[in-house]
């Protein structure tokens, strides 16, 4: 009776969820563990190439995404809505929470244990290492691990796209961060004032992007396409003086 009690709660509860603005997608079924420590310091950096998530803009709500889920990469910057499935570990729940994470990072398989005992991340389990703070929020330290359910939801991000540039000469290797909507990257294009011809990039790794054109001494734009396909252009981004290892704050958002 006390279990069908709980089932109820939880369906009404992610009712309630659905009905919030922008989020359509399925609840699905995973795990989440925490890693990074009370203060979410070493969840910095990581397989998207983001380094310090205060600074790109997603502070301590975030993931690292088993290989079912990060999509060789391609899912980083998306959002994921995360409760605890109280209908399975009622004692280690936080009743009535849920919370929006971005993946920044990747969790890796670790073939040395079983799936179901230490090998969270191993194919083909959809697995979340949350940062501690963010776990937490959800669920008890003590548990160590819970059952969840999750959907892909739109981000909401404060401030513009940002783009640091990175690399040398003829190797623009590009980081795009903060990036709200779909959050997920799939296309970019970057375009110098002397050309002026709109030029596509290819991922290199997380959301790092790269082009292989000489463009020092050129204001710099870009054109970015989200997994939803929606597209946004910023332009003259990067001033004719540019240096590699700066960054650059846009008004320009999904």
């Amino acid at each position: 009776m006390e279990k069908l009690f709980v089932f109820s709660r939880i369906v009404l509860f992610l009712g309630m969820l659905t009905g919030t603005k922008g989020a359509s997608a399925a609840w699905l079924r995973a795990h989440a563990t925490f890693y990074g420590g009370s203060d979410a310091s070493g969840t910095m950096g990581g397989a998207c190439g983001y380094g310090n998530l205060y600074r790109d803009g997603y502070g301590v709500k975030t993931a690292a995404l088993s290989t079912a889920l990060f999509n060789k990469g391609k899912a980083c910057g998306g959002c994921y809505q995360i409760v605890c499935d109280a209908t399975q570990v009622p004692q280690w729940c936080l009743k009535g929470t849920s919370i929006t994470i971005t993946a920044t990072n990747f969790c890796p398989p670790n073939y040395a244990l079983p799936s179901d005992n230490g090998g969270w991340c191993n194919p083909p389990r959809p697995h979340f290492d949350m940062s501690q703070p963010a776990f937490e929020s959800i669920a008890k330290y003590k548990a160590g691990i819970v059952p969840i359910l999750y959907r892909q939801v739109g981000c909401k991000r404060s401030g513009g796209l940002r783009f640091t540039i990175n690399g040398r000469d003829y190797f623009e290797l590009v980081l795009i961060s903060n990036v709200g909507g779909a959050g997920e990257i799939s296309k970019v294009w970057i375009k110098g004032s002397k050309d002026n011809k709109w030029e596509a990039m290819t991922m290199n790794w997380g959301s790092n992007w790269q082009s292989l054109k000489y463009l020092n001494g050129q204001t710099l734009s870009f054109r970015v396409q989200t997994s939803d396909r929606k597209t946004r252009t910023a332009l003259n981004v990067a001033p004719s003086g540019w240096k590699f290892g700066q960054t650059f704050t846009t008004n320009v958002q999904f």
